[in-house]
């Protein structure tokens, strides 16, 4: 008889596992989900109870095939995909495959990776989780229902090649509305004063002037604030009141999920995608020489802030050692989740503190290192006794007017003596030790700076406060940040400047004519019930059916009413307000080919359009022809630099040789380079690969340094690191035969996965 067969997701995992149990169990990979709703239809029965019509996904059959053969006459089958909703769906799918009389099928949760945990779990199996599979299938459902019967609407009304999702349009929407907020915010002018004093012993500070007769400074203008210096001139500076207080600061949880992903883009320059990619390495396995493959860190896809007794334990006697027991706790502590928090696993934390950054850094690569660290203290840190801060706070009259000075300096670092969060390490930053004050004392001014100030507009969102923002708002779960984020750039509806979202005029477009249509399905607070409704299927509180059903009746309701209503910006266009300047007529938005333009309304009578601008406020101005701008594209024929040009049916690329080189090319959405963000392969390069296009019109990606550097591929490059060989990124091909693969590029590699 065949020996008990482990199911697990990853071919890494399957590594890891090996070497614990792999003489008593087969452990074979999914590669990831075999079974999905079909990519050509909906793939979901409405008038049957929403039935969804799985299939077996396209170039997975030698991965099913090779499961039948490793199951062979087992009578016990051990499903350990991942333990989250995704990895529930993956077994029930594996368990439909290989059902078969007699057969017994378990589900192991692997929660870390290591020794005793893989172990433990093998040894107390669990039976399919029915709720959680049905919260997955729910959610899965719902999207197939929005995304493929709006997004029909965006090809009909704006452009094929469009899409609209569930949660990603209420995050477009999100940035929107930040941006909107922007553009009508009108800023006022104020003005500080700061005085420069010092002691009788000479030890200068300074102190913010911020009431007046008991109240409130509000000061407008110049004007104002050098009446106020006048008045101030002649007046002894004196100390009121000094306020002294030792405060207590306690560590922050172990990350979960979003707190991960904000602090990793904060501290780390990450990703939110790169973030979860270098997570789950971390998570399912490091060699860490001769038969030690171990998973560093606990399963990265969490919103619970609980730790094991066990885990903490060991934590406080490695803080004993290592840094004294001042710094140790004499019991444990742990951390109380919200209410609705899913507290199926633990937060993220290192599999085994006694693998510190400093014992594993040779085994691991730069981004691995730098992530686990962070992991690693955040984690040590919550176990360790607080901080304890200094705080002074002056009081100094002068006349009628009150200034205020701060200082605080650190009594006992505590915790902090190991990690401080972003946002402890830029207060710190703010803060500066005061001299020796006493109440009465006189103090010298130096002088008196007064500062322009306006106020300033909501900021834009950065990856991390945009996670930031979706958590708060419960739009989403861990599991789908980085997914969000993603799509809403690669679908070109925003830009990512400087590091911060904002929207493309395509955004701009799409999402006033999903809000225009569907007020209440793209809503913040909907989306957040929705996620809620998820949440209780997946505890037994709610049906799917139920949940299904009340969801899809008003979203019927506004679908069919979209699907007559919903504005065309193919024919008739936004509305402007701007005149046409060679009829009069109102100049509107259209969407064609090459992207939006300005047309006359009065079209065909007058043939009038243009390319436009969006300045900081939202005003649209029509671009004249003749204007270009300088890219860092070269020509493919003479080499010469290429310049964007703004022409009747959109943007376009031109050869800056021209009339001697007529070369041009298309431009991706709004007319910016569709740059991939993974760089250059190619040793000495510092380029990264962009999207290109051949002279007959065929996507292919390069280096951005061309002719410098020649690399090139027609397969496109997706930023996921080999598990193999650990190359920085892999290449995706699709073909009929074997449908979309991933493969590593590198030679001797080999590599290669089903999706």
């Amino acid at each position: 008889m065949s020996k008990p067969l482990v199911v697990v997701e990853s071919p890494t995992k399957v590594r890891t596992i090996q070497k614990y149990i792999g003489k008593d169990y087969n452990i074979v990979s999914t590669i990831g989900h075999i079974k999905d709703l079909p990519a050509k239809k909906i793939g979901i029965n409405i008038e049957e109870g929403f039935q969804p019509e799985y299939v077996n996904i396209p170039g997975k059959q030698k991965v099913i095939t090779n499961l039948k053969k490793e199951a062979g006459d087992s009578t016990d089958i051990y499903l350990a995909a991942d333990p989250d909703r995704e990895g529930e769906a993956i077994a029930w799918h594996t368990a439909d495959i290989l059902k078969k009389k007699g057969r017994n099928f378990h589900r192991v949760l692997f929660h870390e990776l290591t020794k005793n945990a893989i172990i433990a779990a093998i040894a107390s199996p669990e039976r399919l989780n029915e709720s959680k599979y049905e919260a997955q299938q729910a959610r899965r459902i719902l999207d197939r229902l929005v995304g493929y019967q709006v997004s029909p609407l965006l090809w009909r009304k704006v452009k094929s090649g469009l899409s609209a999702g569930r949660v990603q349009s209420v995050a477009l929407r999100i940035i929107c509305e930040r941006e909107r907020a922007i553009q009508a915010f009108v800023s006022e002018e104020y003005w500080s004063i700061t005085a420069h004093l010092e002691t009788n012993e000479k030890s200068a500070f300074t102190a913010k002037l911020i009431k007046k007769n008991g109240d409130k400074i509000v000061i407008p203008d110049e004007e104002t604030s050098s009446q106020i210096i006048n008045e101030l001139s002649n007046t002894p500076f004196t100390v009121q009141k000094v306020q002294k207080k030792a405060t207590v600061r306690n560590p922050l949880p172990p990350f979960i999920t979003s707190k991960l992903q904000q602090e990793a883009i904060t501290k780390l320059k990450f990703s939110a995608k790169k973030t979860m990619i270098v997570a789950q390495q971390l998570y399912e396995g490091i060699d860490l020489g001769p038969g030690e493959t171990v998973g560093l860190i606990t399963y990265m896809r969490t919103d619970s802030t609980r730790i094991s007794k066990e885990s903490a334990e060991e934590a406080l006697s490695m803080i004993r050692a290592t840094f004294g027991e001042k710094y140790a706790l004499k019991e444990p502590r742990f951390f109380k989740n919200t209410k609705k928090v899913q507290d199926a696993h633990e937060a993220i934390r290192p599999s085994s503190v006694n693998n510190t950054p400093e014992k594993v850094a040779p085994y691991l690569s730069k981004d691995q290192l730098e992530l686990y660290t962070l992991i690693w203290k955040r984690f040590v840190a919550s176990q360790m006794t607080q901080a304890i801060i200094d705080k002074v706070t002056v009081s100094i009259s002068a006349g009628p007017y009150v200034f205020n000075a701060n200082g605080s300096s650190i009594k006992f670092p505590g915790f902090m003596s190991l990690y401080m969060s972003a946002d402890d390490e830029m207060e710190d930053g703010k803060k500066k030790m005061l001299p020796d004050i006493s109440e009465g004392m006189i103090l010298n001014l130096n002088k008196l700076e007064p500062k322009q100030h306006f106020t300033q507009p909501p900021p834009r969102f950065s990856e991390a406060s945009l996670v930031k923002e979706l958590e708060e708002n419960g739009i989403g779960r861990p599991s789908t940040y980085a997914a969000i984020l993603s799509t809403i750039r690669e679908k070109g509806y925003v830009d990512f400047l400087k590091g911060y979202f904002r929207p493309s005029e395509l955004g701009f477009i799409v999402n006033d004519l999903l809000v225009q249509s569907f007020p209440n399905i793209f809503n913040v607070d909907f989306t957040a019930k929705m996620e809620d409704e998820l949440d209780r299927i997946e505890a037994d509180g709610a049906k799917a059916l139920d949940v299904l059903t009340s969801f899809y009746t008003p979203f019927k309701s506004e679908l069919d009413k979209a699907s007559e209503e919903m504005l065309s910006v193919k024919g008739v266009g936004f509305p402007t307000g701007i005149e046409c300047p060679e009829c009069g007529n109102e100049l509107k938005i259209k969407v064609g080919k090459n992207g939006h333009f300005l047309a006359c309304s009065a079209y065909p009578k007058c043939t009038y359009s243009r390319n436009y601008n969006r300045d900081e406020k939202g005003v649209i101005s029509p671009v004249q022809a003749s204007e270009s701008e300088a890219t860092d594209l070269v020509c493919e024929k003479c080499q010469k630099p290429m310049v964007l040009k703004h022409g009747k049916y959109g943007d376009f690329y031109a050869c800056s040789g021209y009339p001697e080189c007529k070369n041009t090319q298309s431009t991706s959405s709004n007319g910016r380079i569709n740059n991939t963000g993974i760089k250059c392969p190619e040793k000495n390069c510092n380029g990264e690969i962009v999207e290109k296009k051949s002279k007959r019109g065929k996507i292919f990606y390069g280096c951005s340094r061309y002719p410098e550097c020649t690399f090139a591929t027609w397969d496109k490059p997706i930023a996921k690191n080999c598990p193999l060989c650990k190359a920085v990124f892999l290449l995706e091909k699709t073909t009929k035969k074997n449908g979309t693969v991933l493969y590593c590029m590198a030679e001797d590699c080999g590599y290669k996965e089903s999706i």
